[in-house]
């Protein structure tokens, strides 16, 4: 892989670092899932590791990423396959990480993510958890939040 990397691996990780999103829920999009006018990724419940729908606010910039990608790809079934058509390969974000002499992996960007928006934001603990898709493990808490914080959420992306 040359130093700057295939094109919609590039472009794959960038989303990933924009959307707080795993590794395979970026490599699997697809975009009848996204929504570029409402500016929403709804990622299904079965490509979920928490089993549930996730809706993901897209910035600015991932708007962006994302109308690149439609100029590279045709628009239609993955938003970033890979150079053969498929799904990207599991550790090619990673990969791309390592060809650039960075000494990281992909997955530890939700981590930087989580430090970020609890140093630099004044985002509620609950808000920053969600866009992370964590699932609240306390059964009482869980039970009575019924939102999403949607919101809020799109704020502190």
């Amino acid at each position: 892989m040359a130093k700057s990397g295939y094109r919609g691996t590039v472009l794959a990780f960038e989303f990933l670092v924009l959307t707080a999103a795993r590794s395979g829920e970026v490599r699997n999009a697809r975009w009848e899932h996204i929504d570029r006018d409402g500016a929403v990724w709804t990622i299904p419940a079965e490509r979920m590791k928490a089993g549930r729908e996730h809706r993901v606010p897209l910035s600015p910039r991932a708007l962006a990423v994302l109308d690149d990608a439609a100029e590279l790809f045709d628009g239609a079934g993955l938003v970033f396959p890979s150079a053969t058509g498929r799904v990207l390969n599991h550790a090619a974000l990673t990969d791309l990480l390592h060809g650039l002499g960075i000494d990281a992996v992909a997955h530890g960007f939700r981590s930087s993510f989580r430090d970020w928006a609890a140093e630099c934001t004044d985002a509620p603990r609950e808000v920053c958890e969600l866009a992370l898709a964590h699932v609240n493990s306390d059964r009482v808490e869980a039970a009575y939040r019924r939102s999403d914080l949607f919101d809020r959420r799109r704020s502190l992306m």
